[in-house]
This record gives C-alpha cells, sequence and structure tokens, in this order.
C-alpha cells in the first residue's frame, strides 16, 4: 500500500512509519522538522520523508494525493497542547478532501468513547479521575472527532487507554464502538500496529475501536 503518515516523530508515529516499512508499504512521513526522524531506525520498502507545515492544508496536498490511506499520531503532548488535534486533524481532513483520498485512521484516546461494559468499580473510577485531570486534551480528541464525523472521509478513530513504551506484543483485543474491560495499557508499538491491521477493515469505517490489553 501507498501511505502517509502524520505526526511521524511522535511514539505512535515513529512506530507506524518502522511497521509499515517492515511490511514492505510504501510510507511518506510527514514532519515538520526532517532533523527529528531519524532514518537509520527504519528499513525496507520505500520512504519518502516530506516536510510541511500543519497550519496550510495546500502545503500537505501532494503528501496525501494518490495514497492508499492516511495515518495520523497527531495529538497534544501535555495539556498546554489542548487543541492541537483539531486544529492538525482539520487541516489533514482538508487536503485529503481536496485530493479525494478517502481513507484515514487517527489517534484518539479511550476516555473519549464510551465505556467499557461490566467494567468494575475501580476501572470506573479510575476513568472519572484521568478524565478529570485530561479534561483539556480529552475535550479536543472530542472535537477531532466530531470533525472526522463532519467529514467525507472514511474514518476510524483508535482509542487506547494509557500508553507504554514497549515492545510490539501483537496482543490486544479490540472493540469496535466501544472499549475493552478492563482494557488499562498498551505499548504504543501495537496501537500502531492495530491501526495497520485496520487499514483495509471495513468494519472499523467511521467508527471508534477501543484497543488495550
Amino acid at each position: 500500500m501507498n501511505l502517509t503518515v502524520f505526526g511521524a516523530t511522535g511514539g505512535i508515529g515513529r512506530e507506524i512509519v518502522r511497521q509499515a516499512l517492515d511490511a514492505g508499504h510504501r510510507v511518506t512521513a510527514v514532519v515538520r522538522d526532517p532533523s527529528r526522524f531519524d532514518v537509520s531506525a527504519v528499513s525496507g520498502g520505500a520512504l519518502e520523508v516530506f516536510q510541511a507545515d500543519l497550519s496550510d492544508p495546500e502545503g500537505v496536498r501532494a503528501a496525501v494525493a494518490g495514497r492508499d490511506a492516511v495515518l495520523s499520531g497527531l495529538g497534544a503532548r501535555s495539556r498546554k497542547d489542548a487543541g492541537v488535534a483539531t486544529r492538525l486533524t482539520r487541516t489533514v481532513l482538508r487536503a485529503m478532501e481536496a485530493e479525494g483520498v478517502r481513507r484515514l485512521l487517527v489517534v484518539s484516546a479511550g476516555p473519549v468513547g464510551p465505556a467499557a461494559e461490566g467494567d468494575g468499580a475501580l476501572d470506573r473510577a479510575m476513568r472519572g479521575v484521568v478524565r478529570t485531570v485530561l479534561k483539556d486534551i480529552y475535550a479536543d480528541l472530542a472535537e477531532m472527532e466530531a470533525e472526522l464525523a463532519r467529514s467525507g472521509t472514511d474514518w476510524t478513530s483508535v482509542r487506547p487507554p494509557r500508553l507504554q513504551d514497549k515492545p510490539l506484543t501483537g496482543h490486544y483485543r479490540t472493540v469496535v464502538g466501544g472499549f475493552p474491560r478492563a482494557g488499562r495499557f498498551i505499548a504504543r508499538a501495537d496501537v500502531a500496529h492495530a491501526m495497520l491491521s485496520m487499514t483495509g477493515d471495513e468494519g472499523t469505517v467511521k467508527q471508534g475501536v477501543g484497543v488495550a490489553y
């Protein structure tokens, strides 16, 4: 497949690029600062590093034109960055719509979607605390998902819980339209794996998908 990855210097974005190349896909990694992208850390397939300012949809049209799918790891890295997910995703959407590219997968967060059915009191309490502490970030992600729903793309919003920097396992649970029961953690590498696995899955189109161990 011919893929474009936004947020390619972030934890999930780097994993998407690496795993996609290892699988033999052609990848365009969109970055603001190419010096932050370690080309030596990836191999296989064909890689293009595309420098772009994500404030301008016209500036990223060439990065998405003719692609089979676009995957985005864009999002706030801290509370002070709240708002960035909606703003940057809006740019990606406008560029995709201008080029007629339909398939888009983005990273959101578990608390944005519905709670898992059958979760115990501890998991419900933990979820409530997290939503309160990071309310600005989750409000941003909720607005980002609203932008997706208003768009003409075939989008999927992947909703992980707390992220870990651990090796890829390939073993995790996914729930379309919901969230795995007692799903508390997942590695960034497995989120990337899930996103790549869902790229050709029509059952995840226009859906939020919870993913966790």
